[in-house]
């Protein structure tokens, strides 16, 4: 009787920066067996007092710049998807205005990547979400409930980009949406953002996914007159696919990853 494969092991990251986080993440999958986490569980501190978001510049660069060679999207396209921070930008502060210009661009991001947005992006799900209060935007919702009255049910401040009306398929690939479900938990250490994937890919995913989470999570905070405290992830399955673990262009990445955690 052939023995049965072991099951990933589930793996716990808590550290003071989104880059450290993914570089532990990463080097557990190709420093182990396999191609799979599963589950994965990352706890994010280091934010600053004004939502900004460390980085360790090296593993950015080089993750960027393989993402790009192997024609991915780099980090920042990814992290669009779940929190436009440049439209965040141009709004100077006015959340309105941020959700304006977001709905006007919506259907001008869906026509330039058919493949990739035509299913709809995280952002659209997050603030145009069919048969929700405030015409779907769940994040206004959020925030107009948490500043309207005191002690608010911690409970309320969740958002779903899952909708069984449309996601329910029996496609054997779907791309969009790993991303299930959002919930905001203020503390006396500031906002903690805790986010469920039910599969995330390791490699052209992740950090992105991070970085933008992180930035949705210092905008929440910056509306609710905080300072974004801790991001926790929850990925199911996390994977290492679209690329192997001997790949020499990966060599880069993986030297990066190891210097960022021995900073």
């Amino acid at each position: 009787m052939t023995e049965a494969a072991p099951s990933p092991k589930p793996l716990l990251v808590s550290e003071a920066s989104i880059s450290r986080a993914y570089a532990k993440a990463l080097l557990s999958i190709l420093d182990g067996r396999g191609t799979e986490i599963s589950p994965l569980v990352l706890s994010v501190t280091g934010f600053g007092e004004h939502g900004d978001i460390p980085e360790d510049e090296s593993l950015r660069s080089a993750l960027d710049t393989l993402l790009r060679r192997k024609g991915r999207r780099d980090v920042e396209d990814v992290a669009y998807t779940i929190f436009p921070q440049r439209l965040w930008q141009m709004a100077q502060g006015d959340r309105a205005k941020l959700f304006e210009f977001y709905r006007m661009a919506i259907r001008a991001y869906k026509a330039m990547n058919r493949k990739a947005n035509g299913r709809g992006l995280y952002f659209e799900r997050l603030t145009m979400y069919r048969g929700s209060p405030c015409d779907g935007n769940q994040l206004e919702w959020i925030l107009s409930q948490y500043a309207a009255r005191s002690g608010v049910r911690k409970s309320m401040l969740q958002a779903t980009t899952f909708d069984p009306s449309q996601d329910h398929t029996a496609s054997a690939q779907l791309g969009f949406p790993c991303l299930q479900h959002v919930s905001f938990v203020p503390t006396t250490a500031g906002l903690a953002v805790n986010a469920f994937y039910a599969t995330q890919q390791i490699f052209d995913k992740a950090y992105g996914n991070y970085l933008g989470l992180a930035q949705l999570g210092a905008f929440m905070a910056h509306e609710m007159k905080m300072k974004l405290g801790r991001l926790n992830v929850t990925v199911g399955v996390a994977k290492l696919e679209r690329i192997k673990k001997t790949d020499p262009q990966l060599t880069p990445v993986t030297a990066a990853a190891r210097a960022c955690l021995a900073d």
